[in-house]
């Protein structure tokens, strides 16, 4: 009869759970159910807070009948960040909408800030001040949601106070909130007072392996599970790509892109990058990140573009689409939707397609689409060295998209690195494993990578479609450019 840990990652399109086997680490059984996303209007996009815990509730339920053999040790959670829920304090009710992290209503609003308050913000949080953290979506939320007693949470929070009754937010989650002093691990008193939100809407900052109670009361989780660890999504995804590799970093190809760099010890924040809490335990451990608004998304809005009406995701479809194309013959992709995250962090620009001719085929539109997430992700490489506090030497890839052998192909030329693509995709819900079962005094192996992807690339290629990419990202940012200033 096997041991395992029950894996829930919640994420944007859906909940993903993985019965992982300990000690072998092995995926026994999974499952998953969808989440709608909506945009009641143009940058607004929410959730359902409910649907989405009937969502862990149905990928938890089938992924424990389809082994019924396994004695379940416990639960470990990773989770979409920066999403806001408010629940009602008496009855444990929503009372509004789930806010994605994608939610960009308060862009106005963030934006009213002066530099004074985003110096602020950047010396303690380690985060550039943006709509897409979460203490803007917790704002709105306060104005709007009805009651007089209000929690608010991240989506850690929501899940285990289903789950076990309690609530709490886990560290790593919290440091994405703007209000969480990273040198102490706190809530900071000042930022609380720049945003309005009262020190008593926000739960205990806990760390990623408390002890969080056990499950009560969920129509398809059996009573009596241990939470055994909390990560957000991008943090458990590098913890399960492990740290003890040095000159490694990795980026978690999703609706979005993470990139995320071990540091040795809290480092002063580079242009564009933010500094974050990966994980606590016994300690805080930081890391350099730079998040991009849309790849994946920008590969599903391609291939709707080009292919519509085919059900399939956007890089099985341009995978195909590109076949052939050995260039993108001038074609390039901003994918802009909701403006530029790091390292411009641009509400502002906007999406733009440009370099078509008559002669444009659909194999090198689609072959943009891959390059423009590539290009982002090198932009975010370049910031976060750019001041030595850091060196990559090679890229560990996890994420839907890493599936794609043309996205690692671009990636390796466009970095001048190799790219080690993890062999499970689905990294994040077995990083909160490994987690978990180190608490458990049961470390799982390292997870299995595919031989690395090595760059063809020459250099001056390379300065050439690198400078191409620069100009067409100011242009979407209406930013006069030549390109012999960006080479």
């Amino acid at each position: 009869m096997s041991e395992a840990i029950v894996a829930i990652d919640a994420g944007t399109s859906s909940v993903k759970a993985l019965l992982v086997d300990v000690p072998s680490g092995a995926v026994l059984a999974r499952a998953s159910a969808p989440l709608a996303l909506h945009t009641p209007r143009p940058g607004w996009v929410e959730q359902d807070a409910g649907e989405l815990m009937n969502a862990v509730d149905a990928a938890a339920d089938e992924v424990l009948q389809r082994r019924p053999d396994a004695t379940v040790l416990g639960i470990a959670i990773s989770n979409q960040r920066e999403s806001v829920v408010a629940w009602d304090a008496v009855t444990g009710e929503p009372v509004g909408p789930l806010l994605s992290w994608q939610d960009a209503r308060m862009a106005e609003f963030v934006a009213g800030f002066d530099d004074d308050v985003r110096h602020l913000v950047r010396q303690r949080t380690g985060l550039t001040l943006d709509a897409m953290f979460s203490a803007p979506k917790m704002c709105w939320l306060l104005d709007n949601a009805a009651g007089d007693d209000v929690r608010l949470g991240t989506v850690d929070s929501w899940i285990v106070h289903n789950l076990t009754g309690s609530w709490s937010i886990e560290a790593g989650n919290a440091s994405r909130t703007l209000l969480l002093d990273l040198a102490t691990g706190t809530w900071d008193d000042e930022l609380l007072e720049v945003f309005g939100i009262p020190r008593s809407a926000l739960p205990e900052v806990s760390p990623s392996d408390a002890d969080l109670g056990v499950t009560r009361g969920r129509p398809a989780i059996p009573d009596g599970m241990p939470i055994l660890s909390v990560l957000a999504d991008s943090h458990a995804a590098l913890y399960a790509q492990g740290t003890d590799s040095p000159g490694a970093g990795k980026a978690t190809y999703g609706t979005g892109t993470s990139v995320m760099i071990p540091l040795a010890a809290l480092a002063p924040p580079a242009q564009g990058i933010d500094t974050t809490i990966a994980w606590w335990t016994s300690g805080p451990t930081y890391a350099r990140e730079g998040n991009i608004l849309a790849t994946g998304q920008a590969l599903d809005w391609t291939a709707r573009l080009l292919a519509a009406g085919d059900n399939r995701s956007g890089g099985e479809i341009l995978g195909e689409l590109a076949h052939g194309a050995q260039d993108s013959g001038g074609v390039t992709l901003v994918p802009a939707f909701t403006g530029l995250g790091a390292p411009h962090w641009d509400r502002a620009a906007t999406a733009i397609l440009s370099g078509m001719s008559a002669t444009t085929t659909p194999a090198q539109v689609a072959r943009a689409a891959f390059e423009c997430v590539a290009h982002q992700v090198t932009d975010l490489v370049e910031a976060m060295t750019a001041d030595g506090h850091v060196t990559l030497c090679q890229v560990h890839a996890d994420g839907g998209a890493s599936t794609s052998d043309l996205l690692m192909s671009v990636q390796a030329d466009l970095l001048g690195l190799p790219v080690a693509r993890a062999r499970e995709s689905a990294l994040s819900p077995l990083g909160a494993a490994h987690l978990a079962a180190r608490r458990l005094g049961t470390p799982l192996p390292p997870i299995d990578r595919e031989q690395p992807t090595t760059p063809t690339m020459s250099p001056a290629v390379r300065q050439q479609v690198r400078t191409h990419w620069r100009v067409a990202v100011a242009r979407s940012r209406f930013t006069p450019t030549h390109p012999e200033e960006n080479a």
